[in-house]
């Protein structure tokens, strides 16, 4: 029997918020969702769109006779919502989360939790540039990954629930300690971010004080475009993310400076072996990419 909830409140009803919930009223996996938010217009669309049956502006009504809360917010102001209403849950619900940032996070939320109140990080590796609801999908996971991260404090009955619920959405379920999921997220997928918003800062200066006459994205093609996709995303859930992840982000990017003078000494030699060389071993890594089933982050 599939996993069912009475009441889910949706705290944040972006994309990843809004997209599961279509997927819990359209599967009936819950007798009622409730969505919490501060926009009312968004929050009116979701219901339009069938992501909720309702929606409050008070978190502590809305999360109030919830056996399920999702924190779908960015990650830095988890502490600041449970805070606010974790103290209205009854013994036996569950928080969870969608969040890209795990490790310090999920030990600061579970140190919030009410007695008898179960908290089990997890990570839908589904978002992409756009946000909010209007571009949310019941298909948004179907084939993606999601990471739950449980601890030795999880509860396992709840730690089964959300995992179910996942596999509902069409994810490919898996669980990882939450440290480690920061340390390969941060090389895998904020990293990737950091670069490509550090390159449109770049070509923004460069347009700004060097070729002000010249329309660089009038100019630009598909290279552009692809590497930088990801530049679109939501400013304010990255910047959250860097903030959560920095060790393993400032590592990451000492890495990547590494490897980008290496390259730029080789050019400015005019080293061609070495730089054939060193795009040959990028293109063999890119290949590898290709083999595998593609990951939305």
């Amino acid at each position: 029997m599939a996993v069912h909830f009475k009441q889910v409140a949706i705290v944040g009803v972006g994309l990843i918020g809004g997209s599961l919930g279509m997927i819990l009223r359209r599967r009936g996996l819950a007798d009622q969702v409730v969505g919490i938010g501060r926009r009312v217009e968004n929050l009116k669309t979701a219901v339009e769109l069938g992501a909720i049956d309702r929606y409050v502006s008070d978190p502590k009504e809305g999360v109030r006779g919830a056996d399920l809360v999702v924190l779908a917010t960015p990650v830095d102001t988890y502490d600041r919502h449970l805070k606010d209403w974790a103290s209205c849950l009854a013994p036996g619900a569950i928080v969870s989360d969608v969040g890209s940032v795990k490790g310090p996070l999920v030990e600061q939320s579970e140190q919030a939790m009410p007695a008898g109140v179960h908290f089990v990080g997890a990570h839908p590796i589904a978002g992409k540039e756009k946000t909010g609801v209007a571009a949310g999908t019941d298909q948004l996971f179907q084939g993606a990954r999601c990471i739950l991260t449980p601890t030795a404090r999880t509860d396992r009955q709840a730690l089964e629930r959300i995992h179910e619920l996942w596999r509902e959405t069409g994810s490919i379920v898996l669980t990882m300690d939450p440290y480690l999921h920061d340390q390969i997220l941060g090389a895998v997928s904020h990293l990737p971010h950091v670069a490509a918003f550090a390159l449109m800062n770049a070509l923004a200066e460069l347009r700004d004080r060097q070729l002000p006459a010249l329309d660089l994205a009038g100019h630009s093609g598909g290279g552009l475009r692809d590497t930088t996709r990801i530049a679109a995303s939501s400013p304010e859930m990255w910047r959250d993310i860097f903030v959560w992840n920095r060790a393993n982000v400032v590592a990451f990017i000492e890495r990547y400076e590494r490897a980008l003078g290496e390259l730029k000494r080789l050019i400015q030699t005019g080293d061609a072996a070495g730089i054939e060389k060193a795009l040959e071993r990028a293109k063999a890594e890119r290949e590898k990419l290709n083999a595998r089933p593609p990951v939305t982050v």
